[in-house]
């Protein structure tokens, strides 16, 4: 009979002790493996999402990362408005040298708690969110340049607000859902994304052009810098001919001078490029540049990193009492077992044998609940992913792992160890003739 039999055998002869004690640390390293796995998981997704397909965001001067979370990750609320003309100056003035591509990006509208980004046909039809990896449709097209009242679908916004190609949707000003604002013209959806595991899941585009021709979009005449410019309200005609192919219209798109934007997203032509455009453009008045890259790390390197590691900290405390219990509970069982490790010792077991029996004991009952608890720390983020994953857009997927997790099994096997000492020393000094005579 080895060493470990003897262990196990002990172990079921105090199963309600054993179960407890087991139990108590399965939960702690459920919940260490739980912190470990959300936290990857979500830090690498904000990560890997900060840069969709461009490099630098420019908006107004304010908060950077209010910038980010407003026009990345449609959370927040929109920055003040830049003027339209500054996005010439990427596509065709001095800073063209410097990009590839510049994406117009307007907010301020939402549909059923969905928010309403107004941007170009080209932001979903070249844009790569992922290396080698652009947007695709599960079902219908993407709205053309021509298409004003069109409008496509991210995959989450979809499944709740139940739209589908072919019906139409009127966007609410505001980006809360709170009824306050006021109705727009109504959009055709003309397509619906695939998932893409992006905040843009959760998002409704619609064609800039459109965006522009809603009420309080246009930047009013008294404003604007050329009056002459100011487009004819009066008698303004929309003709939506909701084809899939074509829409028509009989209007007049806004002039350039009564346009502004929240945000342009832009693609750098150099890494060098991506230095020195930021410094440009933060020098002038009108606008600021962020890497959202840059931003959303120091989010996680200043905000998020600390309160991990404070959950991180209270969790490995839970397991380090859940040790300290199994110590006391082997200690405690050593009065009832002094007449069986006489026994042993009469029998001719040496005090190290005896000792390494309680170690194994401790060590068997830390494993045991150490694997209960990555399993139910696992299965627990496998029941909740559905359910974040609708609410936030972010999938934690169903057996996420993480290379911290590895460090469980020694630092187990170091605890079962520091926690079976005293008892297994207790075992050790056991006198073999004062415990049988005692013994009835």
């Amino acid at each position: 009979m080895n060493l470990f039999t003897i262990a196990w055998r002990s172990i079921q002869q105090r199963a309600l002790a054993s179960a407890l004690t087991g139990f108590s640390m399965a939960l702690g390293v459920a919940l260490v493996v739980a912190v470990l796995v959300v936290h990857n998981v979500v830090a690498d997704s904000f990560q890997r999402n900060a840069g969709l397909g461009y490099d630098i965001i420019v908006g107004a001067k304010g908060g950077k990362l209010q910038l980010v979370l407003n026009t990345v990750y449609h959370l927040s609320t929109p920055v003040e408005n830049i003027p339209y003309s500054l996005l010439k100056e990427f596509t065709e003035g001095q800073y063209k040298p410097y990009v590839t591509k510049a994406i117009p990006y307007c907010l301020g509208d939402q549909y059923e708690g969905q928010r309403v980004v107004a941007t170009v046909a080209d932001f979903l039809g070249e844009t790569e969110y992922a290396r080698g990896r652009r947007y695709e449709f599960a079902s219908g097209r993407n709205f053309t340049p021509d298409g004003d009242f069109e409008g496509v679908v991210g995959a989450l916004a979809a499944h709740r607000t139940g739209l589908k190609v072919g019906d139409t949707f009127s966007p609410t000003h505001g980006v809360r859902d709170d009824g306050q604002g006021h109705k727009h013209e109504p959009f055709k959806v003309v397509g619906i994304l695939a998932p893409s595991g992006t905040p843009n899941d959760r998002a409704i585009f619609v064609n800039i052009e459109g965006f522009y021709l809603q009420a309080n979009h246009a930047k009013p005449v008294e404003e604007a810098k050329d009056h002459h410019d100011a487009p004819k309200t009066e008698g303004m005609k929309h003709d939506h001919d909701h084809d899939d192919h074509e829409h028509e219209h009989e209007h007049e798109r806004l002039p350039e001078n009564q346009r502004e934007l929240t945000a342009i997203l832009l693609q750098t032509s150099t890494p060098a490029a991506g230095i020195l455009l930021p410094n440009k453009i933060n020098e002038g008045p009108i606008a600021q540049a962020v890497l959202p890259i840059r931003e959303i790390r120091g989010l996680f390197d200043v905000i998020v990193e600390p309160i991990q590691m404070l959950l991180l900290a209270l969790t490995v405390l839970i397991v380090i009492v859940s040790g300290i219990g199994i110590m006391v509970s082997i200690y405690n069982s050593m009065n009832d077992r002094r007449r069986e490790i006489a026994v042993m010792r009469a029998l001719g077991a040496r005090r190290s044998t005896v000792m390494s029996i309680v170690l194994i004991e401790s060590i068997v009952l830390s494993m045991a609940g150490g694997v209960s608890g990555w399993l139910l720390g696992h299965g627990m983020i496998a029941l909740m992913s559905p359910m974040i994953a609708d609410r936030t857009g972010v999938s934690l997927g169903l057996a996420p792992f993480v290379a911290w997790e590895l460090a469980l099994i020694p630092g187990l096997v170091l605890l079962a160890t520091l926690a079976g000492y005293l008892p297994a020393l207790t075992a050790y000094r056991t006198d073999v003739a004062r415990a049988l005579v005692a013994s009835p």
